[in-house]
């Protein structure tokens, strides 16, 4: 690769680039905060950055909060194919067994898959999480191999499950994870399945029962989470507590292009884990800055190609470039460069990576976009030169 293009002044970046910072909550420093449940952490959702931690790797119970798992493999199940919203979904005996929070469904009972999601999501039911296991991988215990594999799979280092609902949580049965780990998963749902907030984020909804009988009846859901009432661009997801537990929260939100996701663990009453929640995502708000550049006056010297007729090319940006800033960086540090490379050789497709503009800060890289052809360069062959070699020579013979 060969650098083209010099580094853009900051006055060209003024014009081409939007830049915005948001403070939220007066005085949110990290000395303010005062945590005082036993675990906790708030990153910025686009990147995974840590904004605050407290015993992030801590091995702790997480009750309900357990099911931001259940809920991230049902979604993939959804995107595979394998199950769909509209599924009836069959109750077993032992998913109906299910203490603690539910929805009392009863064996034989059917619901939909997108009702048990919302029970899931609203109403925190352990019934509905087991049933879905159970339709997902034929038996929970399959069903969480699952989870574990999957929470490997997402470098979850502190995590173990034993169930899909978190009703175990003693730790020394080996059901566990941390304040990270839970974000980091948290994450993973948000990002991959941004549709979970259709669900997260209602306050109250309802159900149709129908027993054994035909008999129906109205089940009411309320959602757990009291943030969904109170807290400005609040985008979920999930409560949690037990005796052992204490009161856990994963608490997600959005605003002005910002993602925060804040989790506590242990918290000492109910208030407290809302309270102290809205205070980290306020924390975490207030510290980031978005810088994003959306190429609005690029333009750059077309690509020479070799082996084709088609001589050159004219690249673009793939997309746009968003750098989170979190720390009170100087923005006017930001510069960019465009890399491309003048020996590309055919053949080169519509769409195929060109180069790439580089993006620094106070000199040091923070990023890239990729420069993408907008058009094609096929591979030239002997009859492909020697056919233009007559088309030039019949061109210049009669019409010149």
């Amino acid at each position: 690769m060969r650098r083209i293009c010099l580094i853009l002044a900051i006055a060209l970046l003024a014009q081409t680039v939007i830049f915005s910072k948001t403070v939220y909550a007066e005085g949110a420093g990290e000395s303010d905060l005062n945590i005082t449940s036993k675990a906790a952490i708030v990153i910025e959702g686009a990147t995974g950055q840590i904004l605050y931690e407290k015993n992030k790797d801590e091995e702790l119970p997480i009750a309900s909060v357990t099911k931001v798992m259940t809920l991230l493999l049902i979604f993939e199940a959804l995107d595979s194919g394998s199950i769909s919203l509209t599924d009836e979904v069959g109750v077993s005996e032992y998913a109906a067994s299910m203490g603690g929070s539910q929805v009392y469904l009863e064996a034989g009972e059917k619901q939909s898959v997108d009702t048990m999601i919302k029970c899931i999501a609203i109403s925190s039911a352990n019934d509905a999480a087991v049933a879905m296991a159970e339709y997902i991988s034929g038996s929970e215990v399959a069903f969480v191999e699952k989870m574990n594999s999957r929470a490997a799979a997402l470098g979850m280092e502190h995590t173990h499950f034993i169930n899909c609902n978190g009703l175990d949580d003693d730790i020394e049965s080996g059901h566990y994870s941390s304040a990270y780990d839970i974000a980091v998963m948290s994450r993973e749902l948000l990002t991959s399945h941004p549709g979970i907030s259709d669900y997260s984020t209602v306050w109250m909804d309802s159900f149709i029962h129908t027993n054994s009988k035909g008999e129906q009846s109205e089940f009411g859901l309320t959602n757990t989470n009291k943030l969904i009432r109170s807290y400005n661009g609040i985008t979920g997801l999930k409560t949690g507590s037990t005796q052992k537990a204490g009161y856990c929260l994963s608490a997600t939100a959005k605003r002005d292009g910002l993602d925060m996701i804040a989790v506590v663990l242990n918290a000492p009453d109910h208030k407290t884990r809302f309270s102290e929640s809205a205070s980290l995502l306020d924390y975490g708000f207030g510290k980031c800055i978005i810088y994003k550049d959306e190429h609005k006056d690029f333009s750059v010297t077309p690509v020479t190609v070799r082996g084709s007729l088609t001589k050159e090319i004219t690249c673009i940006p793939e997309n746009t470039f968003c750098h989170i800033f979190t720390n009170g960086e100087d923005t006017s540090l930001v510069t960019k460069q465009i890399m491309t490379d003048d020996n590309m050789c055919a053949p080169i497709n519509k769409g195929d990576v060109t180069g790439y503009i580089e993006y620094l800060y106070n000199g040091a890289p923070i990023g890239r976009v990729n420069l993408i052809s907008e058009s094609e360069a096929p591979t030239a062959g002997f009859f492909d030169y020697y056919r233009n070699i007559i088309t030039s020579y019949i061109s210049l013979k009669y019409f010149s």
